[in-house]
């Protein structure tokens, strides 16, 4: 039986996939399949990538525009955290449905149970399989069919740390690789994301990270190909989300909004800043859709933002111009380094639902060239063995290769399959 196991390290950029720190992800890479110009989605981060990685489609058609998104439960629209346990729910109640199109894991229900391991937020968690078609496990609860509670030993008990990562990453190898009965499992670690929030790119911390990181990425690709060589068919896919880059400043703009009387107060309804790290999504109530050529005239006055978006230009970032969604901005960035050499400083939005954002350590959700550059490999049978593919590729395109990998269709996403070579 065809199988596809996905393994992400959340937040590794591609130009920190090296022999010297990573030699285990090259040792797969000089193995497989290289993609050598891999692309984020917009934003850059974890949430709205899982979505768009288990649903083949853009945020704009999934539904979850950001890891801070604008949901109106009834008292107008307020900026929440997609991360937070409880958003899931929050969200069905507040628009009557979770993600707009299928995940994996209905698709392949069908076929069997598809299985999610995850050490990020709770939202990204859930956003695998929000609906509960298959198995997601995760440290503030896991989930089964129908979304019924998973309890005891059963449970993904584990810390939010390179730690936790081990511990889920040997009962995944003992536990998951070995039952041949799911179509699609994912294994999710939090790290380098997670330690990069809190220290600077190539430091000690995040070099240490890293290469925990990397054994546990050798422990899955050692377990598969033993299996493999015992008669498995199971394609691996090795990538990360999304990269990291230094946040230089930061820029307070909701505050800025509200001094020049284009927002009531700080904490408003009519005009609502969703930050996403290196960009932020402004929402836009009814009452406030007046005063859009004002704010957007406005924001392009502001030196510490690269790019202003609204109307059909939503559309060339995957979002969707048609919501409450109104204006898109994305912040400055350069490619200068940091004190570690390491290249690419930006801009980041003030952000009061988060506390991840750190002047000279990580962040993303931009379109900054690092942040956007994650990496991918793809190692399995029909993907050439030792080569590489120049092609653009996304976060889009891993669904439509899954599915086309166990022959079921996939022409319905915005993604298609990777090429495997020849």
């Amino acid at each position: 039986m065809k199988r596809v196991v996905l393994l992400i390290c959340d937040g590794l950029r591609a130009d920190m996939v090296r022999p010297e720190w990573t030699p285990h992800l090259c040792h797969i890479g000089n193995t497989g399949r290289i993609y050598l110009d891999h692309r984020s989605v917009f934003p850059s981060t974890t949430r709205t990538t899982v979505a768009s990685i288990a649903t083949g489609c853009h945020p704009g058609r999934h539904g979850l525009e950001g890891n801070c998104v604008a949901l109106n439960e009834g008292a107008g629209l307020t900026a929440l955290s997609a991360g937070h346990p409880d958003f899931r729910e929050r969200m069905r109640k507040a628009t009557g449905a979770t993600l707009r199109v299928p995940t994996l894991s209905q698709r392949l229900a069908k076929r069997g149970r598809a299985v999610i391991f995850s050490n990020v937020s709770p939202g990204a968690a859930h956003f695998h399989d929000p609906d509960g078609y298959g198995y997601v496990y995760h440290r503030s609860g896991s989930f089964g069919p129908g979304l019924v509670r998973i309890e005891g030993s059963d449970h993904l008990n584990v810390s939010h740390d390179i730690k936790g990562d081990n511990d889920m990453t040997a009962r995944f190898c003992s536990d998951i690789l070995k039952d041949k009965s799911s179509p699609y499992s994912v294994l999710w670690l939090c790290e380098p994301d997670h330690t990069q929030h809190a220290s600077s790119l190539g430091s000690k911390e995040n070099l240490a990270v890293i290469a925990a990181t990397d054994r546990n990425a050798g422990k899955i690709a050692r377990t598969i190909d033993r299996l493999n060589q015992n008669g498995q068919d199971i394609l691996l896919i090795v990538a990360s989300d999304h990269g990291h880059q230094t946040v230089s400043a930061t820029l307070p703009l909701n505050n800025l909004l509200v001094e020049k009387g284009l927002k009531r107060s700080f904490d408003s309804s009519d005009v609502v800043v969703a930050s996403n790290g290196f960009s932020a999504n402004i929402y836009l109530s009814v009452e406030a859709l007046p005063k859009k050529m004002q704010i957007i005239r406005f924001l392009r006055t502001l030196k510490e933002l690269d790019g202003v978006y609204s109307g059909n230009d939503l559309s060339l970032l995957g979002q969707n111009p048609a919501g409450a969604l109104t204006i898109s901005v994305t912040t400055k960035n350069t490619l200068d380094t940091n004190k570690h050499g390491i290249k690419g400083m930006s801009i980041a939005v003030d952000d009061p639902l988060h506390e991840d954002t750190v002047i000279g350590c990580g962040q993303h959700g931009g379109l900054g060239k690092f942040e956007q550059n994650p990496f991918l490999i793809a190692k399995g049978t029909g993907f050439l063995p030792r080569s590489s593919c120049n092609e653009t590729t996304s976060a889009i395109d891993l669904a439509p290769t899954v599915l086309d990998y166990l022959g079921e269709p996939c022409k319905d996403m915005d993604g298609r399959p990777l090429s495997r070579g020849k």
